[in-house]
């Protein structure tokens, strides 16, 4: 341990974290963790001032006032996986690592990927709706089986490589495409990669599952929506900018696209103008992907794990900035 003789690290959690997650940095002598989730601003500033590490969700931004703000700070962690909220470089340069729970979240996304393809491929929400209104629109919600149709992943990581497996089992033909896997990590896979193009051109089924950077922002508008067949369904369940959500939904009015599964939105909650609540055909969630008790607890443990062993072990390994 490196936090000095009798000195204890102070831990500040700034969001709800699952036990599980308390229970690991509780049950470390030299750290001393602070809970002011659900407090206003300044209570969250007040605690950080001395504090040796922060733990966030999604809703705080972590950018250079909230950092000037902590000087002691060693350590971030992302309760989740996205860190568009945080300032990487800013942090990096005030040396400060941000650790984030990649793994967590992984399968409890991967299912509900497919759920909400399985949801848009059967009518199931309209279905439900109809009965519930006293009608029997049985021969109008004629659905897609997904046996024998072509699954297409952009972006093969842990979340999409699981939501590959998902769709082997229901007998998909998979497709995936990401430029940055090794060849030996697509074989593993077990998928045929194409590039981006050809992937929208051939996939029945596009599935998003990458990170927001400059790259992926507005990956999906219209030139992409125009190469993908008039019978595909587009599933986002990753960050709600690397879809045009005015295109998405212009394209379902239009007919140009058989539906769609959302999860994220570039705005959320979702604003009562979205032209996305029009959009027929279309299955909304609200940012569900890790909304389960088991992912909750996961996520807890894994940035648990990490905040700790920066501020006692010195391990810098699962750092996405250092």
């Amino acid at each position: 341990m490196h936090a000095g003789a009798g000195a204890r690290l102070r831990v500040v959690v700034a969001e709800t974290l699952e036990p599980e997650g308390l229970e690991i940095l509780g049950a470390e002598p030299g750290l001393e963790v602070v809970d002011v989730s659900g407090a206003d601003p300044a209570a969250l500033l007040e605690a950080l001032d001395g504090a040796a590490g922060l733990i966030v969700r999604g809703a705080t931004t972590v950018d250079e006032a909230l950092l000037a703000a902590a000087p002691g700070l060693r350590v971030v962690g992302r309760a989740g996986v996205g860190v568009d909220h945080i300032d990487l470089e800013g942090a990096a340069r005030r040396g400060v690592a941000v650790v984030n729970a990649p793994s967590g979240n992984t399968l409890s996304t991967a299912e509900l990927t497919i759920g909400l393809l399985l949801a848009a491929a059967r009518h199931i929400a309209r279905a439900d709706r109809s009965i519930r209104e006293g009608a029997w629109i049985r021969k109008e919600l004629r659905g897609a089986q997904l046996h024998g149709r072509a699954l297409g992943v952009i972006g093969a990581g842990r979340i999409g490589s699981a939501v590959l497996g998902l769709g082997r089992a229901f007998g998909m033909g998979l497709l995936a495409c990401d430029p940055y896997l090794t060849a030996e990590r697509r074989s593993e896979i077990g998928a045929e990669f194409l590039e981006l193009g050809r992937l929208l051109e051939r996939a029945d089924v596009v599935s998003l599952h990458v990170p927001l950077t400059e790259e992926t922002r507005g990956m999906i508008g219209e030139a992409e929506l125009a190469r993908m067949k008039p019978s595909a369904f587009l599933l986002n369940a990753s960050r709600g900018e690397v879809v045009d959500e005015v295109a998405v939904a212009r394209a379902l009015s239009e007919g140009r696209l058989a539906g769609a599964g959302l999860d994220v939105y570039p705005r959320e909650p979702l604003p009562q103008d979205s032209p996305l609540r029009e959009a027929p055909n279309l299955v909304m969630t609200p940012h569900l992907g890790g909304a389960t008790d088991e992912a909750k607890a996961a996520v807890a443990r894994e940035v648990a794990i990490s905040v700790r062993d920066v501020l006692l072990r010195r391990d810098l390994g699962p750092a996405l900035n250092l």
